[in-house]
């Protein structure tokens, strides 16, 4: 064996452990970076080399030092596949869930702000006005809660549409979101694709890739194909999003308003009209949110809480003009609504009330005089019947507060699943400080090792090559 195959080992040895050291210090330093995935280094012993000729004695040699095969990301791709998977649906249930938690907020039940406490409150008007017919009092006390009450209809029904609005909102911006992630991901694939090429290494690269990905899958629930130069392939319902080097943009589409046509859709921005098939995520739940009410109350929910208000203010005004129209006034006057709906609009906010004064409420039954009061005690009973609006409400607000504590539940069980699968990614991924420490002082001990060998292996070079020969003289 020569000597001078020492040196080579050991200044290997030295390669690799200040190697190992920087990466140390690379993890050491990234510890609280988002996203950043812990590092090792990779070797392998170097074999040796066939030795004849008149010194090597036929002898079966040693290696010839270490090799540093590369940096290795110790990622997991079946943990990150796993996180991507249960963001998609937390991100999709937490917008449901959010949507609905504000509609039924909305409502003010139960509570003294709520329709109940102003249905009872008109019903009970109308019980005064039955029992002090003529009383100028107990008529416009009748009339301040009959406004009251459509006030009340017109401000839930705003404030349902107000949430439309703002999921609306959001949901421009979360394509705005997938855009641009879906940009960095083909840029990023442009990178690692040219570093790997080149023989370097594109962890640092890698990690971003897969924080944008996360974004991405939470979005949109897409999936990952993983390409041979180190690219991926981002797919949508099928479609690429992302291929290599190239991404593709979406553009939300449909009108800006809960009232307007044509539904909100999304839609690829070249090819406008090709819808984009989401079925998981938050823009998927956005979207479902935002759907137009049906004829089986199976649509988006926010507009079919919108039309539960208009159904409530129809049945409200029906029932209670219905009545109304066999009653007569103090002069008389038979056949009158006590509600009006206007023509255009939602119902909820065309309510309004149509006497502007004591004189325009029926109180008697027809033909009973100035003193009955038939019809006012017909309509004050309407708050008890089975069929009574107050029981519609009360079926509506059922409806919203069930769906909204199983969307939470739902929502709750997913995001835990979510956190689940993010704690097994950061047990696998994440840097721990103790660990590395002691990698850092193990490849401290070998560099020293190394340095040592080097110096033992110069001594004995600088006998062989300045005194052989010497000894006698």
């Amino acid at each position: 064996m020569s000597t001078f195959s020492g040196l080579n080992a050991a200044a290997s040895g030295l390669n690799a452990a200040r190697q190992g050291l920087d990466v140390v210090g690379q993890n050491m330093t990234n510890a609280t970076t988002n996203g950043y995935t812990r590092q090792r280094v990779t070797t392998s012993a170097i074999g040796s080399l066939a030795r004849v000729g008149l010194f090597s004695g036929g002898s079966v040699g040693v290696g010839q030092g270490v090799s540093i095969d590369g940096i290795a990301r110790l990622g997991d791709q079946y943990l990150d596949a796993q996180v991507r998977s249960t963001a998609a649906t937390s991100g999709n249930l937490a917008v449901r869930s959010n949507a609905l938690t504000a509609v039924q907020a909305a409502l003010n039940e139960p509570g003294d702000d709520g329709l109940s406490t102003q249905l009872q409150g008109f019903w009970g008007a109308w019980g005064d006005v039955s029992n002090r017919p003529g009383d100028v009092a107990a008529g416009g006390v009748l009339l301040q809660k009959a406004t009251a009450l459509t006030d009340q209809i017109a401000a839930g029904y705003s404030a349902v549409n107000d949430q439309w609005g703002q999921v609306r909102t959001k949901l421009d911006g979360m394509v705005q979101e997938l855009n641009d992630a879906g940009s960095q991901v083909a840029d990023l694939n442009a990178q690692i694709r040219s570093t790997l090429a080149a023989g370097g290494s594109a962890n640092e690269l890698l990690d971003k890739r897969s924080v944008l990905l996360g974004s991405i899958s939470a979005l949109t629930g897409a999936s990952v194909q993983t390409n041979q130069d180190g690219t991926v392939d981002v797919l949508v319902g099928g479609n690429q999003l992302v291929s290599g080097d190239r991404s593709y943009a979406v553009a939300v589409s449909g009108s800006s308003t809960m009232t307007g046509t044509p539904p909100v859709t999304l839609e690829w921005a070249t090819r406008p009209g090709l819808p984009v098939a989401v079925e998981s995520g938050e823009i998927a739940g956005s979207l479902a949110m935002l759907a137009p009410a049906n004829a089986t109350g199976t649509g988006g929910e926010i507009a079919e809480a919108a039309a539960g208000f208009n159904s409530f203010a129809t049945y409200l005004a029906n029932q209670v003009n219905a009545v109304h129209r066999t009653g007569a006034t103090s002069t008389g006057a038979t056949d009158l609504d006590f509600f009006a709906i206007s023509s255009t609009g939602p119902a909820a906010l065309g309510l309004t009330v149509v006497p502007t004064d004591t004189t325009g409420i029926a109180v008697a039954g027809s033909g009973e005089g100035a003193l009955g009061n038939t019809t006012a005690d017909a309509i004050a009973q309407l708050g008890t019947a089975a069929d009574s609006p107050d029981s519609m409400w009360s079926s509506f607000v059922v409806k919203i507060g069930v769906s909204a504590k199983s969307a939470l539940q739902r929502a709750s069980l997913a995001d835990s699943a979510a956190s689940a699968a993010s704690d097994a990614q950061v047990a696998n991924a994440s840097v721990d400080i103790d660990e590395e420490n002691i990698s850092m002082v193990t490849f401290q001990t070998a560099y020293q090792g190394a340095a040592r060998l080097m110096t033992a292996v110069d001594e004995m070079l600088d006998v062989l090559i300045n005194h052989t020969g010497l000894v006698g003289r």
